[in-house]
């Protein structure tokens, strides 16, 4: 990067590959800086946090020590130093127990931005601030909606368009310019201004990545490169459904069901392997990873049963251990729990009705015990080829942590801190690239550890900030910075006051879920009130149906999954990605590029049975049941439940592929 000062001397500007990154001078000051009071509340995995910051200061001169170096001046007083590199810009506060930066980028008019992490309401991220926390998204997600309201007063658990359990302190803009702060402590993404891009910070020094590039391909291969590329999905994840059944040895006559209707089945994913809590929320699982012999006796040999007819196993497991089950008294032993702050005590963590000590990963004994002794000795060593890697977000900010390391800086760190560890127990099996974790918690690098993300809990109807739609916008941003794979839970999950599954919302999310890498099967968090794919013959149909065009498609989207590896390329692509040249395309988010040759529109409006699908580029798209072309632009298609609009390209190498999904029985 270079600096360029102003011909007269009043401010100066730092560039990189010929883009302005940062201003500087009286009447564009680049740096406010402050003291802090912060004030944190979790309950349950939803944060409350205010901050009352004080004794401002907003620096206007500036002063060349050389050329990497800039102090910033108040009045004469240097207050704050910036330090260039080739690749970064770091700030750092020389006033001392100044701890609160707001770094001013500079934008330019009509710039689009995207980014931070998995954002699940909004793709482009204009006009509006984001703080990066992961934590639990909340039920409802929209301040306006009286789910919402009642969530938030009966247990601070709303949520709002910006909570995520998978943010990320990255974003790319239309300049083709990506931004990345180095740290995992509390920060905010701010794009409510039009003429700057702000990046508030909770410490004394940060450190801001530059990457640049001619293409949004090419920006967003360089930051898979920066936090990791992806494994190869194995052939069995991505070569049919995973059904998610929960009823104990129940659960294998109910697949045999889903079997004989047609389904095209690579795996059975029994969450409750390890037995099962009734809870007012739901049904819960018994977080203790060790399987019960009471709901799955003899679980080892009805596994190999299930690998003889070609099918996979699944599971669940999360780092935390309930106080009532064997392998907390283990952990206590072993001085594997996070500790309070006031005593040499385990800190226990209300997951609503049970409590549980919190596994301490920044303790090398802790990560290895929990790796070898649960991940491999109770799971993959008894045939278990894949789990859910659940939470990850909950780490509160008053543990005492065997590093040393303050909460507040770790909380975000966690979830990569727990996919290294999953990642680590394939290692030691040497199941990388055949079994397959999946998290949807995140954060900087979680890329490079965990091979699959799923979009979390989103609530089982079509609204907007928390139904069935966010789970493409969720995709998309996710893949913009680094994770190739994502999915979601076919039906949703969370189901609350009277809020259930209806057969439309069944029929239009197998619709979805057909079109990424992965199509799983959830009977949410309370099976009994909602409709199952089985409860009907119609919605069995249906999820065979659907299945079978998952798997139809395999050597397309193992063809993806190469170009992932080599690339860094998600598999669901937002549509500017193949079409920088559009800008009308920058915030699209209700429709997605499956790879560069199909285009999947998917319903998710109640009641649509038609819907707006843009069609970018310079040749024709070919409506897959149909076999009509029609050429780029904006058209209204008939989507009638069984025929979402999708589109491919005729000159794609896979159109046979793409053709024959119209003798799969769709109708």
């Amino acid at each position: 990067m270079k600096v360029r000062i102003s011909g007269d001397q009043s401010e100066f500007s730092i560039q990189h590959d010929g883009h302005v990154v940062l201003r500087h001078g009286p009447a564009c000051p680049a740096l406010v800086m402050a003291r802090g009071k912060s004030d944190v509340t979790m309950l349950r995995g939803n944060f409350c946090i205010e901050d009352a910051p004080f004794d401002a200061v907003t620096p206007t001169g500036w002063a060349c020590i050389d050329d990497t170096t800039i102090d910033l001046l108040d009045g004469d007083a240097a207050v704050a130093r910036l330090m260039i590199d080739d690749a970064a810009v770091t700030v750092t506060s020389l006033l001392p127990g100044y701890d609160r930066l707001w770094l001013h980028l500079h934008a330019e008019a009509g710039e689009a931005v995207w980014g931070g992490g998995e954002q699940m309401s909004y793709l482009a991220l204009n006009g509006r601030r984001f703080p990066m926390w992961t934590s639990e998204p909340g039920v409802g997600r929209d301040k306006s909606t009286a789910l919402t309201r009642l969530m938030d007063e009966t247990g601070m658990a709303g949520g709002d368009y910006w909570n995520t359990n998978y943010p990320q302190p990255t974003f790319l803009t239309s300049r083709w310019l990506a931004v990345h702060l180095d740290a995992s402590v509390y920060s905010v993404l701010d794009f409510t201004h039009p003429a700057r891009h702000t990046v508030e910070v909770w410490a004394p020094t940060a450190r801001l990545e530059i990457f640049a590039a001619d293409n949004p391909r090419d920006l967003v291969s360089a930051l898979s490169t920066r936090f990791g590329r992806p494994a190869p999905l194995p052939d069995w994840a991505i070569g049919g459904a995973i059904v998610g059944l929960k009823q104990g040895t129940r659960s294998f006559d109910r697949l045999d069901t889903f079997i004989a209707a047609g389904t095209a089945v690579s795996g059975l994913w029994c969450e409750d392997w390890a037995g099962i809590r009734e809870t007012s929320f739901g049904r819960r699982l018994f977080w203790d990873w060790q399987r019960s012999e009471t709901r799955y006796p003899d679980l080892p040999a009805r596994i190999k049963d299930l690998n003889a007819r070609g099918i996979r196993f699944l599971a669940y497991a999360n780092p935390y251990l309930a106080v009532d089950g064997v392998l907390y008294r283990e952990a206590c032993d072993g001085g594997h729990l996070c500790r309070r702050l006031d005593a040499d005590e385990p800190y226990l963590v209300d997951f609503g009705e049970f409590d549980c000590g919190v596994l301490d990963f920044t303790r090398e004994e802790t990560c290895e015990w929990f790796a070898r002794r649960i991940l491999c000795e109770e799971m993959l060593d008894i045939g278990i080829d894949g789990w859910m890697a659940d939470f990850g977000e909950y780490l509160p900010t008053d543990v005492r942590l065997a590093s040393g390391i303050d909460a507040m800086e770790a909380h975000n760190l966690w979830p990569v801190l727990w996919a290294r560890v999953n990642d680590r127990a394939l290692a030691m099996r040497g199941r990388q690239g055949d079994a397959v974790f999946f998290m949807r918690a995140g954060f900087s690098g979680v890329s490079g550890h965990c091979p699959l993300l799923w979009a979390g809990d989103q609530s089982v109807d079509f609204t907007r900030h928390d139904g069935i739609g966010t789970v493409v916008t969720g995709a998309l941003s996710a893949g913009l910075v680094g994770n190739a794979y994502s999915h979601s839970d076919c039906g949703g999950y969370t189901s609350l006051h009277g809020n259930v599954r209806s057969e439309e919302l069944m029929l239009r999310w197998c619709e979805l879920a057909a079109f990424a890498p992965v199509l799983r099967s959830h009977e949410g968090n309370r099976p009994d009130d909602n409709l199952q794919y089985d409860s009907t013959p119609e919605l069995l149909a249906c999820f065979a149906r659907w299945s079978r065009v998952h798997a139809h498609l395999a050597p397309y989207v193992r063809a993806l999954c190469d170009e992932a590896v080599a690339t860094g390329l998600p598999v669901q692509r937002p549509l500017f990605l193949h079409h920088a040249d559009e800008p009308d395309l920058y915030d699209v988010q209700d429709q997605f590029l499956y790879g560069a040759d199909l285009m999947v529109a998917p319903v998710i409006e109640e009641g649509a049975t038609r819907r707006r699908v843009v069609l970018p580029g310079t040749g024709p798209w070919r409506h897959v049941w149909s076999g009509e072309d029609f050429a780029p632009g904006t058209h209204d298609i008939a989507a009638p439940i069984g025929h979402p609009p999708v589109f491919y390209r005729p000159d794609s190498a896979f159109a046979a592929l793409f053709a024959g999904l119209r003798e799969i029985g769709i109708e």
